[in-house]
């Protein structure tokens, strides 16, 4: 028979100059069942948090050095940090709990320290943590599902895209042109599906943290005109016209004078964004051209940024589903309007880029999306000064 789990010992942190007052709430606390630490000051008590972060920091103000709001904001601004519940020990009134409070403490307790009062604020404080700790669990858990979910979807899918395309190409035998149609629409159906399957598996890669982009040098001139090229059967078949322009010409000897259109970046991701932008532009927009800009942007001050545009013609969104576009599973009220995941995975690449995704529209007038990147100066795609 299996031997029951250990129960966990929550670890605490307590931190104070005076090892008089450390040496009280150690024996106080450790007498409860639980596993106490102690740091005399500000700076080792962050090197402890770092190492080994605990489950709640009880954490005196008033420090020689790094005083306990410091410890706070230190604490709450770390990236690499659980959250972590700290509890402000304070002999000072009211404005001193409320600066506390404000630099992210969950809650204070004056001196001199009641040590019933004490110990019930630590147990509140150790609910929450341990209600947040399982909520992110099952989080996780819910993503990792969701993540196998999808990727074991897309094997039978690819199988049968392929045996669909194999039935078009009349491998097995001559079909009947209503059996064409069909077929044709099957294939669409599962490419539907497919696509769908595949920005699922991508947004929970960037939700969790599991996206490893792979960051090279490219030029946004190639991705935009592959994709223009790519898109352009589907522009024609709807009538539309399909251009792309660029404010980044090359001279007679093959170079760019000025900036370049080259950003760091994942190459394929950021096919992905404009694939979608352009591929939504053509979708949504019944007559007239869908234009797509490349330039330098205005606005950067700084670090310089290249600007994409892609304008439509088309009917435009209305101000409610403005206000939510970017939003995971936001469907519009268009009849056309897809999964909702397009929009919600362009966001995330392009922040994940340390760029800026935004969009302007009117009903009737047509939509203006704009990405903004930070550009990435290269020797090659310059000007030398002779």
């Amino acid at each position: 028979m299996a031997p029951f789990p250990t129960p966990k010992v929550d670890r605490i942190l307590a931190v104070d100059d005076s090892p008089d007052n450390l040496f009280l709430i150690q024996q106080i606390l450790a007498g409860r069942g639980y596993d106490v630490s102690v740091a005399e000051d500000g700076a080792s008590a962050l090197a402890a948090i770092e190492q080994s972060p605990p489950d709640l920091i009880l954490l005196d103000v008033m420090m020689p050095g790094i005083d306990g709001y410091e410890v706070t904001r230190r604490v709450r601004e770390n990236p690499r940090l659980p959250y972590i519940p700290i509890l402000l020990i304070t002999a000072h009134t009211q404005p001193s709990a409320v600066i506390g409070l404000d630099s992210g403490a969950d809650d204070f307790i004056r001196k001199p320290v009641n040590m019933e009062e004490l110990w019930a604020r630590v147990r509140s404080l150790l609910r929450l943590k341990h209600s947040i700790d399982e909520r992110e669990q099952l989080s996780r858990q819910r993503e990792d599902f969701v993540s196998r979910l999808t990727h074991d979807l897309r094997t039978p899918l690819v199988a049968a895209d392929r045996v669909l395309n194999l039935l078009q190409q009349e491998a097995f035998g001559v079909i009947t042109p209503s059996m064409a149609e069909m077929i044709t629409q099957m294939i669409r159906s599962n490419q539907n599906l497919l696509q769908m399957v595949n920005s699922i598996l991508e947004v929970y890669r960037h939700e969790a943290g599991r996206k490893n982009l792979a960051m090279v040098h490219c030029d946004l001139r190639e991705i935009l005109s592959e994709v223009v090229q790519e898109l352009m059967p589907l522009a024609e078949q709807e009538g539309l016209t399909l251009t792309i322009e660029s404010d980044f010409d090359e001279d007679v000897d093959g170079k760019v004078a000025g900036q370049s259109p080259v950003v760091m970046g994942d190459r394929i991701e950021l096919r992905r964004v404009f694939t979608n932008l352009i591929g939504n532009a053509i979708k949504f927009t019944d007559d007239g051209s869908v234009q797509v800009r490349l330039k330098a942007d205005p606005q950067s001050t700084g670090t310089p940024s290249i600007m994409v545009e892609v304008q439509d013609t088309g009917q435009g969104i209305t101000d409610e589903d403005l206000a939510t576009l970017f939003e995971r599973f936001h469907q519009g009220q268009h009849r056309r309007s897809g999964s909702g995941l397009g929009l919600y995975l362009a966001h995330c690449i392009v922040q994940a880029h340390q760029g800026k995704i935004e969009v302007q529209s009117q009903v009737d007038q047509g939509s203006l999306f704009r990405v903004r990147l930070p550009a990435q100066v290269t020797r090659s795609l310059q000007t030398t000064s002779s």
